[in-house]
This record gives C-alpha cells, structure tokens and sequence, in this order.
C-alpha cells in the first residue's frame, strides 16, 4: 500500500466532501422548487397531457378556456424547497448558483484525486473488485460489517465510483440538454437520449439516486460507527480524537443547515438582492456559453396539443381589435431608429416571410412542437434604419396582466444580437393557421434559442433603446420584474 495511503485521508478531501455535501443539498432543494413548476415528466417532447409516466400533482386540466399551464403549477414549501411559495426564477438562480460551486470544488478534486495516489481508493484496478463487493453486500444483508478495505469495501469503492464518475456526469449532460439555446443549435444533441422531455425526467432520476445515495451514506455512516468514521471524514483518521471529529463535523452540518435556513429567508424576504446576489459570476458564464447560439431548428412533427400560458387580455382595446378580426391594429416601431413605422398585419404580411417548425420550451418545464409563419426581426431592424446606439428592442403588448392588477402592462426586452438571429420572428400564424388568441395573437415574438417567457404576446409596438433601466424595475421584462427570471435572455 502507498504510504501517502496510509496516512488518511488529506484536507482537501475533507474540504471537497463539506462542500459537496452544501451544494448538492442547495441543488436537491432548489431543484425541489423547479419541479413544482411543472410537477409532471414525460418521455416525448410533445409532452401531451395524460403522457405523462410519473406525476407529483392531483390536479387534472379542466374542460375551461380560462385554464393556462400556471394552473399546474404545486406550490412547495421553503421547509423542502429551495426557496418555496413558488418561486421558479429564485429557484433556477439558487440552482445555478450552487451548480457553479459544486462544478468548481468537483473540477478541484478531480484535478487533485488524479494528481496524487488518492486515485486508487476511488478506481478499482482489478476484477476481484466485483467479488468483494458481493461480499459486502451479503454482510450488509445480514446486518453484519464487511471487513474495511482501503479504506472502503468493495461495494463502497464501486458506489462511490458510480456516484463521482457516472452519476455526477450524467446529471451534468442531462441538465445542459435542457438548454434551448444549445437545444436549437445542435438539435441532435438532445436526441441521443430521447430529447429534451426524455433528459428531464433521465435528470429527475439521477436527482432521486442521488438523494438514496446520501440517506444510504447517512445509514453507513452510523452503522460503521459515527465517531469512528466522523474521525476520518473530519480529521483524516481513525487515530484522531473522536470527540473534537464529532463536534468539527456537527459543527460543520450546523453551518450547512444555517445557510439553508438564511438563503430560504433571504430569498423570500428580499427577492431582488438574493436574485442580484446568486447573479454574481453566474451571468456572465451563462451569456458566455449560451447567449450566441443561433438556432437551426427544422423540424417535421408539429404537437397535437400545444399549452398555452398567461390569458388573453381583458382591456377594451383588445376586445375591439378582436371584434374587428385585428383589421384596425398596428405595430408601431420607434426609439433610436431613423425611420419611425406604423405597420398593419396586411404589411408585415407584404415583407420577407419565414416558416419554422420549432420546439417552443417553457421555463416551467413542458414543451410542444409547432410551425410559426412571420417575418424575420432583422428585416424590420432594416427597415426602420437603426441609429448606432440603440443596443436593445423592447416589446410592448396590450396584455395589462388583469391576473395581477397593479403589475402593469407585460413587456419584454432582447439584445439586439439576438433580434438579428435566424429564426427571432414576428409570427402571425401558427401551424398554417392565423396565430390563436391564446398564443398571442395578432402577432408574437419568436426567439428559438430562448425560454418561452421571453416570447412576448399580444405585441403592438416596438422600441429601440440604449438601455432598458427605465423601463419598469429595469430589469428586463416583466416576469424578472414581478416574478424575479432572468434580467436579458433565458438560454438555459
């Protein structure tokens, strides 16, 4: 045995396992609270209503024109949830957040574990690895303690190899095919597992693994005797003081349930400065990896069903403009542009046209295939002749969100990066058919490497600005105003 072996086990071991011990209950938790957004998970990415193989709700989609994908929704409490009431964007920043950390002191200990010998506790080097572990298995079985190994038996050596070698990638490639950015740019990527659909629920049992893998570990722990095996995990050996091991590591967990306990607090008490907080460091990597990925969706299946969220307007304004079958609106397009427009649907229709048959992908976690008919952003952008600092477009709609008086009009704010994208229309049809009230009609914004929220409905004018920190909270639109999403695009 390698004398560096013998030695126990060293300090960033210990430092690697208290935090991956504190990101992955961060990401248990706050993956708790994605789920309720959605709390259904089906195989096939048209994500049909009763297809589902595995649901965490009662409730059933009524016969009520009124119902939208909202109503699914199953609040979870902060007492499990990461932070609870309801809270998908915190819950995706809280996910992300830890994400990061946990890739980060993982990467850290990879690097060190295949730097020095500690390689060999983890890596079986032998087939007499599987007989062993049969062994240990049988001794558990009849609550007897498999002799130790070096330092684990055989069947701890293959766990924890499964768990940091198998499990921990996979969930990694399951969660980053969930992006619609990196989806719509290389539609292939998801499909090796099934497809977006197939990903999240493949994601949703490696989440409950490894959570049977951390109550297992838990048992262990106590079974191979607690202050014996605290001794290793916080001082390195069994040759240390028990008792200082014992209250270093309760300490240790003391301080992990804290910081749930403050982040869930923080959280719903003070949105925004959690949502600017868990930002730090995140954005910047996200928009790096994610926010330049142009879509090159084309797709021959359109869904038999396709969800709606958010509800028609209510205003008089929009009911006129239905009554007279939209012959009255326009779309006006102003701010840093040097020719102002006032469009009718009979105009947009005159311009350049493009059919896409896309995957739409909403941040709660369904999807639907369908084909959109509009016209390319870029050609309005021409149009119009931008001024050299505009440098965003804001989306503003006759949707006066009637569900949450007092909130405002919904808006939406793109980069103008991704308005000059491929596939970023304005569509007024969909699936060959003039674009359904309930889907936004008479025209809707179509961005195909993004999450569905930052589609906005029901457009009836445009705004080219340098800046959107007037507008609003400033944050970006109106759901990372009111409900705290993210503050420019959503790509993953």
């Amino acid at each position: 045995m390698d004398h560096t072996l013998q030695l126990g086990f060293p300090l960033w071991i210990r430092l690697a396992h208290f935090f991956n011990f504190l990101f992955i209950t961060l990401l248990i938790r706050s993956g708790i609270e994605i789920i309720g957004a959605h709390p259904k998970f089906y195989w096939r990415d048209d994500a049909l209503p009763g297809s589902e193989w595995i649901r965490f709700t009662r409730k059933r989609i009524p016969k009520d024109p009124n119902w939208t994908a909202e109503d699914e929704i199953e609040a979870m409490s902060p007492w499990t949830a990461l932070p609870g009431h309801n809270n998908l964007g915190l819950g995706r920043h809280w996910h992300f957040w830890a994400l990061n950390g946990w890739l980060l002191a993982g990467l850290i200990y990879v690097v060190l574990l295949f730097t020095t010998p500690q390689w060999r506790r983890l890596v079986p080097t032998s087939w007499e690895i599987f007989p062993t572990a049969w062994q240990a298995i049988v001794a558990y079985a009849h609550f007897r303690l498999p002799p130790n190994g070096n330092p684990f038996n055989g069947i701890q050596q293959l766990t924890y190899f499964f768990v940091i070698f198998i499990l921990s990638p996979f969930q990694i490639v399951t969660g980053i095919m969930m992006s619609p950015a990196l989806a719509a740019r290389f539609p292939w990527f998801p499909r090796i597992l099934g497809g977006r659909q197939a990903a999240r629920s493949l994601h949703f049992i490696g989440l409950i693994i490894f959570v049977g893998f951390i109550v297992i570990h838990v048992i262990f722990v106590v079974a191979h005797g607690f202050t014996l095996e605290m001794a290793k995990i916080v001082l390195g050996g069994e040759s240390h003081s028990h008792a200082i091991a014992v209250t270093i590591g309760l300490i240790g967990i003391a301080g992990v349930i804290a910081f749930h306990f403050l982040g869930t607090w923080y959280s719903l008490a003070f949105p925004f400065r959690a949502k600017r907080l868990l930002e730090l460091g995140v954005d910047p990597l996200r928009q790096f990896l994610f926010h330049h990925l142009d879509s090159r969706q084309n797709y021959k299946h359109v869904s038999a069903y396709a969800r709606v969220n958010g509800r028609p307007p209510r205003n008089e304004t929009y009911q006129r403009l239905v009554a007279s079958n939209f012959a009255e609106w326009r779309l006006e397009v102003s701010g840093l542009v040097r020719k102002n427009l006032d469009l009718s649907l009979n105009d947009l229709r005159q311009m350049p046209r493009q059919t896409q048959t896309t995957l739409h992908c909403c941040i709660q976690g369904w999807s639907y295939f369908a084909q959109w008919a509009g016209v390319p952003l870029s050609a309005i952008m021409d149009k119009c002749d931008l001024l050299p600092n505009a440098r965003f477009l804001v989306f503003y709609t006759l949707d006066e969100k009637w569900e949450k008086p007092g909130h405002g009009y919904y808006y939406e704010v793109i980069d103008l990066e991704i308005a000059r994208l491929s596939q970023t229309i304005l569509a007024y049809e969909m699936n060959h058919q003039p674009l359904p009230i309930p889907h936004g009609a008479p025209l809707r914004l179509r961005v195909e490497n993004q999450l569905g929220y930052k589609m906005a409905k029901w457009i009836n004018r445009l705004e080219f600005v340098d800046s959107f920190k007037h507008i609003g909270e400033g944050q970006g639109g109106w759901r990372d105003d009111v409900l705290h999403y993210y503050p420019s695009d959503a790509g993953i």
